[in-house]
């Protein structure tokens, strides 16, 4: 089995959980969807856990290296926290899906621990980077920083809910806007 299998079923599995969570994934539905036969995906993931969690983890270490690219590109603390929400905008963009890990974190008594530990991690990796980034901004002190980081993850991650439930792409805008108004993000 090649690499290129095992790349074409995370990425069905992605658009897959962003649109129907890990109850959605399917060995049949994603095998159809790669055009491959089910077992080829119990080659490369043995388990639906299995695949939740490479997925989960792909996921998180593909917004980390975003949000790494964001301050590499410019190292202005206050155009990356602006420029933050666009990566969760970007989900939506693509027929109204959201951020897999925040479909994933709403079923979490449902997942397997090794997807918990995943989704758990994505949200680490955002508090951390906004935190960093609060610090550097000059915006909070660092002893304050991770609070504030958790609730913009948390304000971001509504908003983008509240827009899916409505396919109202404008109303995450307005949302993004209305923090941004209340000091929540830098304007």
């Amino acid at each position: 089995m090649s690499s290129n299998s095992r790349e074409a079923i995370l990425a069905a599995a992605r658009r897959t959980a962003q649109a129907h969570g890990y109850g959605g994934l399917n060995f049949r539905d994603l095998a159809d969807d790669v055009g491959i036969k089910a077992a080829s995906i119990h080659y490369h993931f043995p388990s639906k856990a299995d695949l939740g969690a490479a997925v989960a983890k792909r996921y998180w270490e593909d917004t980390a290296a975003e949000l790494d690219s964001l301050l590499v590109q410019g190292s202005d603390p206050l155009r990356c926290l602006r420029q933050y929400p666009d990566i969760f905008r970007k989900s939506l963009e693509s027929e109204n899906r959201i951020c897999l890990c925040s479909f994933m974190a709403a079923e979490h008594d449902d997942l397997p621990e090794a997807v918990k530990k995943e989704i758990q991690t994505f949200a680490d990796v955002n508090v951390a980077w906004l935190s960093k980034v609060l610090s550097a901004a000059g915006l909070i002190g660092s002893g304050e920083s991770e609070q504030r980081a958790r609730a913009i993850f948390a304000a971001i991650a509504g908003a983008q809910l509240i827009a899916r439930s409505r396919s109202d792409i404008s109303l995450f805008d307005s949302l993004i806007d209305s923090y941004r108004a209340a000091g929540l993000l830098p304007a």
